[in-house]
């Protein structure tokens, strides 16, 4: 697995435990203070897998686009780039 491959999924990792902490709190105890301090951080890790995404070389077009959707960047990243890297090392 090439080192982009690597970092855009565990990016994307990263990004779909956010947003599944941040769903799992506005379904049970909605506390403010996980919001305001996940939120942001949430934020940039989806802006970080788009953007590694976007400008990283190398990667197939299909891998970009799906970078992009919010809410499902992450799963489909994730099952994406392991498509990639068993291109990548498989050959085929």
């Amino acid at each position: 697995m090439t080192s982009l491959l690597r970092v855009l999924g565990i990016l994307s990792v990263l990004e779909l435990v956010s947003v599944l902490v941040l769903v799992g709190n506005l379904l049970t105890v909605h506390d403010e203070t996980v919001t305001s301090m996940l939120g942001p951080a949430h934020g940039a890790l989806y802006l970080a897998v788009a953007v590694t995404a976007l400008l990283g070389r190398g990667l197939a077009p299909r891998t970009r686009v799906l970078a992009l959707i919010p809410l499902l960047s992450g799963p489909l990243t994730m099952h994406q780039v392991r498509r990639e890297a068993g291109r990548v090392v498989g050959g085929g």
